[in-house]
């Protein structure tokens, strides 16, 4: 399976079981229950309900809604030995209370170790960064399958890991 570099994303970060295309989720709630369930898929200790909880827990604290349509939805958890990441393409935008009150159709989930408060940040920043090229996101927008998505972040990741 593919998997993100290294240099900046850890081993496995994201992978092409934990990428939807096309969601048909309807609800902030609805899409944070669609990440949980693709993050539960990279590990054995956490079900998706599990994850989907301790998602909404650090969404009550203030929106991960990025605007231009991002949303980053992220969460310390016991119990895992590294950091995973999912991606969800949604078919129309989302209400997620977004700093620019725009409606999100691309989320990027993060599940981190609960001690990994160093590599929570640095992996959010870089997050951020990679989603707030316009051109990634208008071919992820365009993408009609899971294939093409993980291709172009990926893509993007290694042109940001040799500037």
């Amino acid at each position: 399976m593919e998997s993100a570099g290294a240099d900046i994303f850890p081993d496995d970060f994201l992978a092409l079981e934990r990428i939807s295309c096309q969601n048909s989720a309807a609800s902030k709630k609805r899409v944070l229950e669609e990440i949980g369930q693709l993050l539960s898929a990279a590990t054995s200790e956490l079900t998706g309900a599990e994850i989907f909880g301790k998602l909404l827990e650090r969404e009550r604290l203030g929106s991960t809604g990025l605007g231009q349509g991002i949303a980053l939805p992220h969460a310390r958890i016991s119990g895992i030995e590294q950091a995973r990441g999912a991606f969800i393409q949604l078919q129309s935008g989302v209400d997620f209370d977004a700093i620019d009150n725009q409606p999100v159709d691309l989320a990027f989930g993060l599940i981190v170790p609960q001690d990994a408060t160093g590599e929570h940040l640095k992996l959010l920043a870089r997050l951020a960064s990679l989603f707030s090229n316009q051109e990634l996101c208008a071919r992820l927008r365009e993408a009609r399958d899971s294939h093409l998505i993980l291709n172009e972040i990926l893509r993007r990741e290694d042109v940001a890991r040799s500037a």
